[in-house]
């Protein structure tokens, strides 16, 4: 399975790559887990800035793309969920990109091309902390899926 993650901003602290790269050297190698990033629009208008980061992630992604929006009007997943979610997308045999919008969300296009919403919390996060979470996230379910004992829940 190609998974890969798809964010809006560039130029992350360095504690969100150290973050990111400790889960992601944990993840399965057959996942070929990568971080894609676009650049955060700059337009004054929060509605055009959605427009243009949801056409540059959308332009970024091959056309068969299973697509996984974070949003939170979406579902709200357990580890054991996100679990099955991981088993279901590798039984799909294309690429799963999961997709974090920029500091005003994603615009309506591409959560409405999307196959599914994910929310992380009812909180709202900084868009920095989400791409870490996120890796967490994975490595928990797969250990989960592996009967590793990192996940105790």
């Amino acid at each position: 399975m190609q998974l890969s993650l798809y964010a809006v901003g560039r130029k992350m602290p360095a504690w969100v790559q150290q973050g990111c790269s400790e889960y992601q050297k944990r993840l399965p190698r057959q996942w070929q887990f990568g971080v894609r990033e676009v650049a955060q629009a700059n337009l004054g208008s929060a509605a055009l800035n959605k427009v243009k980061e949801g056409n540059a992630l959308r332009a970024s992604m091959a056309e068969k793309t299973h697509v996984v929006a974070l949003d939170n009007r979406g579902s709200s997943w357990s580890t054991s969920d996100l679990a099955a979610q991981l088993q279901s997308w590798q039984a799909l045999g294309k690429p799963v990109a999961l997709i974090v919008g920029g500091p005003d969300g994603l615009d309506d296009v591409t959560l409405e091309s999307s196959q599914q919403q994910w929310s992380l919390s009812n909180l709202t996060f900084p868009h920095p902390l989400v791409r870490v979470l996120v890796v967490e996230q994975l490595y928990r379910a797969h250990s989960l899926l592996i009967n590793h004992p990192y996940h105790r829940a």
